[in-house]
């Protein structure tokens, strides 16, 4: 794992206390219109409509339309409760405590819009991640080249786009459960922000029999 990621690459340049850092209300967007166009685009595409997990979350979710159920986790309590779509919400501190507050096999999808490059536990959290998906559900990664450099980790503000794909697509490779990422640059040629997505299927259960 030291040549995959060498010392250093999950550190941050603030490493106070993230609860901190979140606890101011940001009831903005961090990616433009067009790119989040983009977002609701592509989970249209991939049907994600039923029992959906959005972690890192905030006060919106960009779904097109809001799945038969949606969970969001996130940091700031306040932004949570402000997400209409949302059917519960609860504070969870993933780079603390990388666990879902949730049962084996709920979901049929997780999604993580512009917040993977702050996780610095990565790989537990894919792993649970896959805990928490059914058999084939989605995990679906969504990102662009803006963030908080302070709290992004300093192997993700050392690369470019083509690199942060790397990254994200070696967390689905190195997370047992997960079938072979996807990766796409979803709005090639925009003027604004760019919007790239790495997403896998969860591979069959052991516990899973087919008829």
């Amino acid at each position: 794992m030291t040549v995959l990621f060498p010392p250093g690459f999950f550190a941050r340049h603030d490493e106070s206390d993230d609860r901190a850092f979140y606890a101011v209300d940001r009831f903005v967007t961090h990616i433009d219109d067009a790119a989040i166009v983009s977002v609701g685009d592509l989970y249209d595409e991939l049907d994600l409509s039923g029992d959906v997990l959005d972690i890192c979350s905030s006060w919106v979710s960009h779904f097109r339309r809001a799945p038969r159920r949606l969970a969001v986790t996130g940091m700031n309590a306040a932004e949570l409760a402000a997400n209409e779509m949302a059917d519960d919400r609860t504070v969870v501190d993933l780079n603390a405590t990388p666990t879902l507050p949730y049962g084996d096999a709920t979901f049929d999808a997780v999604t993580c819009c512009v917040s993977v490059d702050y996780l610095t536990r990565p790989l537990e959290v894919f792993a649970d991640v896959a805990r928490v998906l059914r058999s084939g559900g989605l995990f679906v990664c969504t990102f662009s080249n803006r963030c908080f450099p302070t709290k992004a980790i300093r192997g993700w503000l050392a690369t470019d786009d083509r690199g942060h794909c790397t990254i994200v697509s070696t967390y689905f490779e190195q997370t047992e459960g997960f079938d072979e990422p996807v990766l796409q640059h979803r709005n090639p040629g925009a003027r604004g922000d760019p919007l790239y997505a790495v997403w896998a299927r969860r591979a069959l259960r052991a516990d899973t029999t087919t008829a």
